[in-house]
């Protein structure tokens, strides 16, 4: 059994980086320029290959039980490949996520200088959720090996749902539950007061659009942590794997949105990558009760090279002027 200790410093790490992240870096709202926000995002990346080398040391050797999972044990060497492979299967998996991030802060007009703010904030929400569903997971695939089947199918139908979706088909963000069940028992602000998240307008207490959006932006991570953790666990099924990498890709995705945000457009045909790779995971998860396992290292090379593929094509089609609108 990992011990807690290793939780509470992982854990403890994650709110030193946001404190710095929020407290230091962006402690003004402020509108991040291109420059800041590749460094950023770069950051992130070396942190989470950074993180990858105590990945490898501490499975290696040992250290506070890290790699003696009874159900999965292993070494610093491959402990450190499937960490990666885990933190780069969420992060593709996650730009999807970067549309409708984009499509919200679009539809409640929320200014740059507050979608750092808005973004930040969500990450509390995702480190409780995708704790629970993590370990939920985990202890029912072990107990319940025919579940492989179940996800997989999941994963599948989810890759289907996302080849049906017609081209440039966007869901009216007013007409989600989260924003009607919102304006039930609070009235909605036009004001965004400053960026701060409740008002008081006509003597009332109501909620600002960063409210709402946060909200959008959290139930949307929710629906897409369904189809992200269950593939991690294509990947390996070892706790503490599945969580840190899925909690770097996801402190990482909030600098790349920034990054990719004027240009998201361009990247339309990443969309196909994320449906083969999905594709890819779903099947590869309903072979693990067959006993039948893909190497990690061929895992890792398709991931890279349906993403390759698809940064190629979407980058292709747009300066040949094929681009969608």
């Amino acid at each position: 059994m990992i011990d807690p200790l290793v939780w509470i410093g992982f854990i403890a790490l994650i709110f030193v980086l946001m404190a710095a992240d929020l407290g230091l870096f962006n402690k003004k709202a402020h509108i991040p320029t291109a420059r800041e926000a590749v460094l950023s995002t770069i950051g992130w990346i070396v942190l989470a290959l950074g993180f990858n080398v105590f990945i490898y040391f501490a499975y290696e050797n040992q250290w506070q039980n890290l790699g003696t999972y009874v159900h999965e044990p292993m070494d610093g060497e491959e402990a450190a490949l499937k960490f990666f492979t885990g933190y780069l299967l969420e992060e593709s998996l996650s730009i999807d996520n970067l549309f409708v991030m984009a499509l919200v802060f679009s539809k409640f007009r929320v200014p740059k200088m507050y979608q750092h703010r808005i973004l930040f904030c969500g990450i509390i929400g995702v480190l409780v959720f995708r704790g629970i569903l993590i370990g939920l997971g985990i202890a029912l695939v072990h107990n319940f090996s025919w579940l492989f089947y179940i996800f997989g199918l999941f994963l599948l139908y989810s890759a289907y749902k996302m080849l049906a979706q017609h081209d440039g088909e966007e869901e009216d963000i007013n007409n989600r539950s989260v924003v009607k069940f919102i304006r039930r028992f609070y009235p909605v602000s036009s004001s965004y007061d400053g960026g701060h998240f409740f008002t008081v307008e006509d003597g009332r207490r109501a909620v600002t659009p960063m409210f709402v959006a946060l909200m959008v932006i959290e139930t949307t991570d929710i629906l897409f942590a369904f189809d992200s953790v269950p593939a991690v666990f294509s990947i390996t099924t070892d706790p503490f794997l599945v969580f840190s990498s899925n909690i770097f890709a996801i402190m990482g995705l909030r600098s790349l949105y920034f990054v990719l945000a004027n240009v998201l457009d361009r990247f339309e045909h990443l969309r196909y990558s994320l449906i083969a790779i999905l594709f890819f995971i779903g099947a590869k998860m309903m072979l693990i009760p067959l006993k039948v396992h893909i190497p990690i290292g061929i895992s890792l090379g398709v991931i890279g090279l349906l993403l390759a593929i698809g940064v190629a094509v979407s980058l292709w089609k747009s300066r040949s002027g094929e681009a969608p609108e």
